[in-house]
C-alpha cells in the first residue's frame, strides 16, 4: 500500500447521525426535566435539567 493512502485524512459517514443522536439525548433528558417539574418534583428535574442545558447541549454543539 502506498504510503499516501494511509496519511489521508479519514472521515467520518457516521457523523451527521452522531451529532443528531447527541441533540435527541438532550431534548429527551430537557423535556424529561421540565415534566417532573410540572408534577412537582423537586430533586430529579433540577439535575435532569442540569446536565441537559449544562453538559448535553454543549457536548452536541461541540460533536
Amino acid at each position: 500500500m502506498p504510503l499516501y493512502t494511509s496519511l489521508m485524512a479519514q472521515t467520518d459517514t457516521q457523523a451527521p447521525a452522531r451529532q443528531f443522536m447527541w441533540w435527541g439525548i438532550a431534548v429527551a433528558t430537557i423535556l424529561l426535566g421540565y415534566a417532573d417539574l410540572a408534577r412537582g418534583g423537586t430533586t430529579i428535574a433540577p439535575i435532569l435539567l442540569v446536565i441537559g442545558y449544562c453538559v448535553l447541549v454543549p457536548m452536541a454543539i461541540l460533536k
